[in-house]
């Protein structure tokens, strides 16, 4: 083993140059001989392990911690104290056996059998949706009209959050995952989110609904584990997370199955191809370039290096599921490819909490918005599609479309 990378440190985030590929220089990264170091814009420096079988077993080490309290923690953009922030550490700010304890009382909202619960309720909303983008004068935005309400809707139904409000969370939630913000502006847009959603489970406190946030109060209430901050905290994730990452897929899958129009009409023809279609096209996508950072606890040895205690580590997810030593032709779409082991909702004990209703809602939408609409198609060049390059969560800012 080797204590240090063979290859010269390189900036990072990179750049796309594929609207629709990672960035370039993670093939060469898979392709080096061992894991390598790069350089962030703090000026401190990471390792990036980029192969499918690196990342996978490292997520599920526990000598990897994801506390951002750690002196070595590899922030990917500055952050500054804000004194009247009411923050606490969430599930993807905790290892174990804080996570645990504090993951435990919610699991039980996304189970399977709970989700597919909700997928009458999901279909009446896609469809009311799809209702309006029919009656309106084309082109349409598809993430406007589609992509962006539907899961705001849901996670809000599923939360007790009204959705009258959708424009001010996602206008912060936008900014919170925006890179090329000033650290001051994410922090107002945390703290507005945060006091919004303190005021919120203030109320669900005095009167817990039907509803997750109701009912999580009622069961730690009853186990004697409640905590209003950590119950404020986890509800502003889950708002976030709820939404942004499902919209973005919409948006992105909606693109890429017109891109292939051979795979769409496969779809189209048989329903029963969908749920396979959207594991590859979750795995194409891997809208998260990485899993929240890990710092190491102890010294690791892994991709023909050793990682030193202390040192910042970055699992390049977008890499790892278009490893070709773990896919096949891994930068071709293809519905038929067993893609379930995928990266894109991470691994282990950090594993995407809400992934069974990402599931259900991007496969309703697909479905239904290819069967209502099966002459869909983009009404703009390709070049003029404005995509995410400046935020966390890889998508779409727009998507004109016409029929």
């Amino acid at each position: 083993m080797t204590d240090t990378a063979s290859t010269p440190r390189n900036a990072f985030p990179m750049a796309r140059s594929c609207p629709y590929d990672p960035p370039d220089g993670y093939a060469a990264l898979r392709a080096a001989p061992t894991i390598s170091q790069v350089t962030l814009p703090s000026g401190r420096s990471a390792w990036l392990v980029a192969s499918h079988a690196d990342a996978r077993a490292l997520l599920a080490d526990p000598r990897l911690s994801i506390s951002r309290e750690n002196p070595g923690f590899p922030s990917i953009v500055e952050m500054r104290e804000a004194p009247d922030l009411k923050v606490t550490p969430s599930l993807i700010g905790l290892d174990p056996p804080e996570h645990t304890a504090l993951r435990r009382p919610v699991i039980t909202e996304f189970t399977v059998k709970r989700i597919r619960g909700m997928g009458p309720g999901i279909q009446r909303i896609v469809d009311e949706h799809i209702d309006a983008m029919l009656a309106a004068e084309k082109p349409v935005d598809l993430v406007a009209s589609l992509a962006m309400p539907v899961p705001s809707l849901v996670i809000c139904d599923l939360l007790g959050v009204p959705y009258s409000d959708h424009g001010f969370f996602q206008e912060r939630s936008g900014a919170m995952l925006n890179l090329t913000l000033r650290p001051e502006q994410r922090h107002a847009a945390l703290s507005d989110l945060s006091n919004y959603m303190d005021k919120l489970v203030t109320r669900a406190e005095a009167a817990p609904g039907d509803d997750l946030i109701g009912r999580l109060i009622v069961k730690t209430r009853e186990t004697g584990e409640y905590d209003h901050d950590q119950t404020r905290d986890l509800a502003r994730l889950l708002l976030l997370a709820g939404h942004e990452t499902t919209a973005n897929m919409i948006s992105l899958g909606t693109v890429a199955l017109l891109n292939n129009p051979e795979q769409l009409d496969e779809l189209k023809a048989d329903s029963s191809l969908w749920p396979n279609a959207v594991e590859e096209l979750l795995r194409y996508f891997t809208i998260a370039d990485f899993v929240p950072a890990r710092t190491a606890l102890a010294d690791i040895e892994v991709g023909g290096v050793t990682i030193r205690e202390g040192e910042g580590v970055i699992l390049l997810t977008a890499s790892a599921d278009r490893d070709e030593a773990a896919f096949e032709d891994p930068d071709a779409l293809d519905i038929h490819r067993a893609a379930r082991h995928h990266l894109a909702f991470g691994y282990g004990v950090h594993q995407c909490l809400g992934q069974n209703l990402a599931r259900l809602e991007l496969e309703i939408v697909y479905r239904t918005l290819f069967d209502r609409i099966p002459d869909l198609r983009v009404a703009v060049p390709e070049e003029e599609l404005p995509f995410k390059h400046d935020s966390f969560i890889y998508g779409m800012h727009a998507l004109p479309v016409t029929w």
